[in-house]
């Protein structure tokens, strides 16, 4: 039973209570309404003041009985309260450990330090695309929110190793900061890279001036909202047909345009295979935009001939239907 109904029924039973022995005396005694309801409270309360007026038999009886359901309502309240308390202890518990076994068991995840509005935005894409991810985050206020949001967290400071390594950055895929200051940042890249040199970095800066700190403390891509926000909110005023169609391809909406990435690996039967032969062009009604070589080198508009290697990623903009059955062709 949640709180709010126990508070009602306690409520309810003790004006009830209160009516039962203020109407008994009244009746009973015949004592008048301020007389029955001092005697009801003192009855209730047990503090032993004693007798407003003498009692007949009836009433003495009637005062045992009310001394009875007293110590019961009191009872109930008391059972409800120390039950909150500790069910409440006992769920936090377990809830953190059942979060912690969760938080153990996975590879190949994201772990995102900071769940501002960036953090969540950040977390609630990455979970529509089915990539696991867990949160750090020092604000306890933010709590509930990560609770309500059904994700994996960890409450403490993104900077202390202890925690991070408790978020399994030895095993993740790529660590995220975005946290409130660039210092916070910039601390967080240089002890990432000392706990795992490999792992790929993703950093917010909030000056311009700070994004070749981060780069040379180690971070493999630098964000800055407040110049890509510039930048698309004047390529929306220079190129809006572009910027609309950029808009539908990364939208989540019902466009059905999307534009999507995909590694090429060694298992995949179009390796060395022309790019006129595979027929993803006509087949699946995709239009491939570029490749990018395992050196990290663009082909953009590869030709007919251009042959799939093993490490490459192709970038490619269909709908979703076209793109997954791309995908299972390219890294089967």
């Amino acid at each position: 039973m949640d709180r709010t109904k126990i508070l009602i029924i306690s409520v309810v039973l003790f004006f009830g209570l209160l009516a039962l022995g203020v109407s008994g005396y009244m009746v009973i005694e015949g004592w008048p309404f301020m007389d029955a309801l001092y005697m009801t409270v003192i009855t209730i309360a047990t503090v032993g003041y004693g007798e407003v007026h003498k009692v007949s038999a009836a009433g003495q009886i009637f005062t045992v009985l009310l001394i009875f359901l007293g110590v019961g309502f009191f009872l109930y309240v008391v059972g409800n309260a120390v039950q909150f308390l500790v069910e409440g202890r006992i769920r936090h518990v377990l809830g953190r450990r059942i979060l912690d076994k969760q938080i153990n068991k996975l590879k190949d995840h994201f772990i995102i330090c900071g769940y501002g509005r960036m953090g969540r935005a950040l977390c609630s894409y990455l979970t529509q695309k089915n990539l696991n991810v867990v949160v750090i985050e020092q604000n306890t206020k933010r709590v509930p929110v990560m609770d309500e949001d059904g994700i994996l967290y960890l409450v403490g400071e993104a900077t202390d190793e202890a925690i991070l390594i408790k978020a399994g950055i030895k095993s993740a895929r790529g660590i995220i900061s975005v946290l409130g200051t660039d210092a916070d940042n910039v601390f967080l890249v240089l002890i990432t890279k000392g706990l795992n040199p490999e792992l790929f970095i993703m950093a917010r800066a909030n000056q311009n001036a700070t994004e070749k700190t981060l780069y040379t403390a180690g971070a493999n891509k630098v964000v800055s909202p407040y110049a890509l926000g510039a930048r698309r909110m004047a390529h929306a005023i220079l190129r809006p047909t572009v910027i609309h169609f950029l808009e539908l391809a990364f939208s989540d909406e019902s466009a059905n345009i999307h534009l999507e990435e995909f590694p090429v690996s060694a298992s995949s039967r179009l390796i060395n295979v022309p790019l006129q032969e595979s027929r993803l062009r006509q087949e699946l009604n995709l239009i491939i935009i570029s490749i990018r070589k395992a050196d990290g080198t663009m082909r953009f508009n590869p030709k007919a001939s251009y042959r799939f290697e093993a490490g490459d990623t192709v970038v490619a903009v269909g709908q979703d239907k076209d793109l997954m059955q791309m995908a299972s062709i390219l890294n089967p």
